[in-house]
């Protein structure tokens, strides 16, 4: 059995493919996200898995050099943002308009589906290298 933190064999062969420039994006239970990106639907409940938890198990094996955040979530969800720069604290943050965060999925190796039921808990991680 695999002993590191990502054990959803989808979500780690993802990471595991991951080069540098290359994004993963996290979000809430409703994000729309395009048929050609890769859903991994983790969502059981309501809150189940919660956005933050997924997030800080994906940073436990993902290399991340920059994120991507919605405009909105300023307004919308400070509290979510609070958390994000918390676990993040180093890390760019460039922010865009929640509509052209749902274009770049397009452009996502995946996108990984929580059971978050805030809005704008979505976030685009731009892969960094470990060396």
């Amino acid at each position: 059995m695999k002993k590191t933190k990502v054990i959803n064999s989808d979500l780690s062969r993802v990471i595991a493919t991951m080069g540098h420039f290359d994004k993963l994006s996290i979000g809430d239970a409703g994000m729309p996200v395009p048929s050609s990106t890769e859903k991994i639907d983790l969502a059981v409940d309501n809150g189940i898995p919660s956005f933050m938890q997924v997030l800080n198990n994906v940073l436990e094996e993902l290399e991340v050099q920059r994120i991507y955040l919605a405009e909105e979530i300023k307004v919308q969800n400070p509290k979510m943002l609070t958390a994000i720069k918390k676990r993040l604290p180093d890390t760019p943050i460039t922010f865009i308009p929640h509509e052209e965060m749902k274009k770049d999925l397009a452009d996502c190796k995946a996108f990984v589906r929580t059971g978050e039921m805030t809005p704008y808990s979505n976030i685009l991680l731009e892969s960094g290298v470990t060396f």
